[in-house]
């Protein structure tokens, strides 16, 4: 039953991409991340009275008031940062790890941050049922990154900043991508992709529009 609901969540994930294809400029994800997110098993990620809803295309509530985002979106922020085997990514906002697992399907390392402590135990324990070996979880702010495992070659943010953090920014490679939504929760949100050019200057460009749980910690 599981998996005859990951074939329509992919197939509807396919038709979302095609209907939204002016924004992102492209009417398919790459083979890679498709396959990424026929392989992940969403269900594990997902409190237990809402396993049957684990793949619908839609965020659902994990606690703590965070949710695990929309397959849809995780599939274009996931795509959008261009990712090759040999990457190094840093992921801001673990949550219940789905996007983790993704992530580490495609890249090398995936460092990821979670500020509420309950969930990064419980997605880590999580990813290591899934035998996932090439994960490092820690609670902390992700605003400010995880400076002694950068720069990387990318990084993504699963909730919405004000503004982009200049501290995620300087922990990106010359090169490397950032997808971050910017905004509140009051007003339109916007996905943002963030590109570090070889001269370290920093280009940005609106994808689409979006809606994030805010980015919580001290600043």
């Amino acid at each position: 039953m599981q998996l005859h609901k990951q074939r329509d969540m992919i197939h509807e994930i396919k038709d979302e991409v095609r209907l939204t294809s002016r924004y992102l400029q492209k009417d398919q994800l790459s083979t890679q991340v498709m396959q990424a997110l026929e392989k992940v098993p969403r269900h594990r990620f997902v409190p237990a009275d809402l396993q049957a809803e684990a793949y619908d295309n839609n965020p659902l509530p994990i606690g703590h008031g965070q949710t695990i985002s929309q397959p849809y979106i995780v599939a274009i922020m996931t795509d959008l940062l261009n990712l090759t085997p040999h990457d190094k990514i840093l992921e801001v906002g673990t949550g219940s790890g789905y996007q983790t697992a993704i992530l580490a399907e495609l890249v090398e390392q995936v460092y990821s941050l979670e500020i509420i402590d309950d969930l990064t135990h419980h997605a880590k324990e999580i990813l290591i049922q899934l035998n996932y070996k090439n994960i490092e979880l820690k609670t902390g702010d992700g605003y400010y990154g995880w400076p002694e495992h950068g720069p990387y070659d990318a990084i993504t943010v699963a909730a919405a900043a004000t503004h982009i953090p200049v501290a995620l920014t300087e922990q990106l490679k010359p090169g490397g991508i950032m997808m971050i939504p910017i905004g509140t929760q009051h007003i339109t949100q916007k996905l943002m992709l963030v590109k570090k050019e070889l001269d370290n200057q920093i280009k940005t460009q609106e994808v689409l529009p979006v809606s994030f749980v805010p980015l919580t910690g001290k600043h």
